[in-house]
């Protein structure tokens, strides 16, 4: 009788508390796409609004030629959530709320199969960008 009302417990404990935890499982994957901010410098992060992400979303940003470094100038603008306006827009390096017209200095450095990029600051601590 004990062997029956242990295994009625654990099939009830297993079905109720497992299947909530896969649906709110799911639920949190679909907000983080757009919600969730992600760390500065993780790969597919927005530099400029730290907004993660998905595959195919891109960050607007012009690299100019290097000039016989290892080295290259970039100018971020920021992603499709942070240039609309959805998400508030800082520099990772001095901290300053950016505003419209505001980009990111950045380093980029090209690697066999990719590229690495370092943010210097941006055009209001480095005194760079459009007047």
């Amino acid at each position: 009788m004990s062997i029956i009302g242990v295994f009625l417990l654990w099939f009830g404990y297993t079905l109720f508390f497992r299947n909530t935890h896969i649906r709110l499982g799911r639920r949190r994957r679909r907000k983080s796409r757009r919600v969730a901010s992600g760390v500065p410098g993780a790969p597919r992060t927005c530099p400029v609004c730290s907004a993660i992400l998905a595959r195919g979303e891109r960050v607007k940003s012009t690299a100019y030629p290097s000039m016989g470094g290892v080295d290259r100038l970039m100018y971020i603008s920021g992603c499709a959530y942070c240039l609309e306006g959805d998400r508030v827009r800082s520099c990772p390096v001095c901290g300053a709320i950016l505003k419209a017209g505001d980009i990111l200095v950045a380093r980029m450095y090209d690697k066999p199969g990719r590229s690495h990029v370092h943010v210097i600051g941006c055009s209001q601590c480095k005194k760079v960008g459009k007047k």
